[in-house]
């Protein structure tokens, strides 16, 4: 092949590399327009009152914790959003943790089997600790994972969850902050996701099944 050749085989090789991405971005948008307006038709906690409820909480730890350290504790990877907002409301010097723990798979139910998939990087004998979670059902995770950082002798240890399901619990299990109790849904956003899903959302919303 010549090179003149050569460089027009190349050149229809990129035209044609384009021509199906833009193809691809176009489906891409009309999928995750058609996703977005899915979602948004099952709303259960908008955008506004998540936020206003967050730095709510913040102010309250905050001047619970006044005039000491505190060492945060994400669960991965529910509570990441919800984690990263709150701190940026609690004015006290802090430092951040995570610990990555596996319950649920791709089902829509716990299945009462706790992995930890991430232990803490710091040691937190003596600290004052907050566990931030994304929800709490059953509580059997989250008894688990109490009982697993109390053997290390923390000062302290409370927890601070976005939401709650009581009518789901299984184990007695109580945070001390709560953003909100909501009813026996599946939901989705703002971290909590399905099968890796939707987490991204601004707002929370119901999962049609």
């Amino acid at each position: 092949m010549s090179k003149r050749m050569w460089y027009d085989s190349f050149i229809r090789s990129i035209i044609k590399f384009i021509g199906n991405f833009a193809e691809g971005a176009e489906i891409s948008t009309s999928r995750y327009r058609e996703y977005m307006e899915n979602t948004e038709k099952n709303i259960l906690l908008a955008e506004s009152d998540i936020q206003e409820k967050v730095k709510e909480l913040g102010k309250r730890i905050s001047k619970d914790y006044e005039g000491r350290e505190l060492l945060v504790v994400g669960i991965l990877k529910g509570a990441l959003i919800f984690m990263a907002d709150l701190v940026r409301n609690i004015s006290l010097p802090l430092t951040l943790d995570f610990m990555a723990v596996s319950s649920y798979g791709a089902s829509t139910t716990s299945s009462g089997v706790v992995r930890i998939l991430r232990d803490l990087e710091q040691d937190i004998y003596g600290k004052d600790v907050l566990i931030v979670e994304d929800i709490i059902d059953t509580g059997l995770t989250l008894n688990y994972l109490l009982a697993n950082l109390k053997s290390r002798q923390p000062r302290t240890l409370k927890i601070c969850s976005l939401l709650d399901k009581p009518t789901k619990r299984v184990v007695e299990v109580s945070p001390d902050y709560l953003g909100f109790e909501i009813p026996d849904l599946f939901v989705i956003g703002y971290g909590l996701d399905y099968a890796e899903q939707y987490r991204q959302l601004p707002y929370i919303a119901v999962l049609e099944e």
